[in-house]
């Protein structure tokens, strides 16, 4: 919901593209630790309670921007958001994947679930947005919240594997970060990250600069959700990790090709169409890198493992919007596309020519 909302709202309040990039990229310098520090304590007190904090925070952020005017108040909004989201992903995933049955398909089980939220958050704003405006909308939110903690007090509890208390939380952290995989995973993480940073940012405005109301614009950032649901769990039952498939390199590609082709033409239908391919190579980029980790790692450390993968999230929140902002302010906001689009594609082409390197010893 807040990533057509809060751009939106924003731009209503007279900010620039630059001031909105801020607004998304800034929090990112948060993010990271906490993603970092939330992944630690993923393993030493399990995801559930990490979870329902985040829940907390959701519906506290829905509050504070019933009520924010200016610039500082929706970056303590934003700020809020993001703290919540680096805790509740690393948890959620670590928790997908002890989940009894084949890891591909509980995790892209989980990606189908949180793709269908994102329609129904997206189109949903949209249509409360146009129908009762932007304080109505975050009221929503705020009560999305409430469910959401409520279902997360009805999830069972699991035992979490604590450490050694002499042990520090994040200690396990430089193990981890000798292994090439790691640094190949997070390239990965970052490519599936792109389109999720245009889209709580610079897809709004560029909805609404090419004259695309509220409702409209909701259904199409909902549609890449959807290309997300179905590539989660077809894939889910052929994503394979190593160094001899091309899972990753066929993602970044379409991801390159979509995120760089949208704005050729204004028109709903490939508008749609380039949505739902960026939403596809999304979601199977994002099956590839967890299963990954997931396979490299020890059941002890798999949610300090996902969390440092997960790095690759943070950085493209940080970079993806500041660069944009910058381009659409310069150059406008169609050749911001194009250039974000070349730049997925030397993404693609690094992923291509490291993969094998990555699975190496060493």
């Amino acid at each position: 919901m807040t990533w057509l909302a809060v751009p939106l709202y924003a731009y209503s309040q007279g900010m620039s593209n630059a001031e909105i990039g801020a607004l998304f990229a800034a929090p990112v310098l948060a993010q990271a630790p906490l993603n970092l520090v939330g992944g630690a304590y993923t393993d030493r007190i399990g995801g559930r309670l990490i979870m329902l904090g985040s829940c907390f925070v959701v519906i506290a952020a829905g509050i504070w921007f019933i009520f924010a005017h200016g610039f500082w108040m929706l970056m303590a909004g934003q700020v809020a958001l993001i703290l919540s989201r680096a805790a509740f992903w690393p948890a959620t995933w670590a928790m997908a994947s002890e989940l009894p049955g084949e890891r591909g398909l509980q995790l892209g089980r989980l990606n189908a679930v949180t793709n269908f939220g994102q329609i129904v958050g997206t189109v949903l704003c949209g249509f409360v947005l146009a129908a009762a405006g932007f304080q109505a909308t975050f009221a929503v939110l705020a009560a999305t919240g409430i469910i959401s903690l409520f279902a997360g007090l009805a999830t069972p509890a699991r035992g979490a594997r604590a450490p050694g208390a002499a042990r520090h939380p994040l200690a396990g952290y430089l193990p981890l970060l000798r292994k090439r995989i790691m640094l190949y995973t997070m390239l990965c993480a970052y490519l599936s990250a792109l389109p999720f940073s245009l889209t709580m940012s610079f897809y709004p405005l560029l909805l609404a600069q090419f004259g695309h109301g509220e409702g409209t614009s909701g259904i199409l950032l909902g549609l890449r959700a959807v290309g997300s649901i179905f590539a989660s769990l077809l894939a889910a039952r052929f994503v394979r990790s190593g160094p001899q498939t091309l899972w990753p390199v066929v993602c970044g590609l379409a991801v390159a090709a979509a995120v760089g082709l949208v704005p050729t033409v204004n028109h709903v239908a490939p508008i749609a169409f380039w949505m739902l391919v960026v939403g596809a190579g999304t979601a199977a980029m994002t099956l590839y890198f967890q299963i990954t980790i997931s396979e490299a790692s020890a059941p002890a450390e798999r949610g300090s493992a996902l969390a440092l993968g997960g790095l690759g999230w943070s950085v493209s929140h940080l970079s993806t919007p500041l660069i944009m902002g910058f381009l659409a302010d310069r150059y406008g906001i169609v050749a911001g596309f194009y250039v974000l689009g070349g730049f997925a594609l030397v993404g693609a082409l690094v992923i291509a020519l490291t993969r094998r390197w990555a699975f190496q010893p060493g």
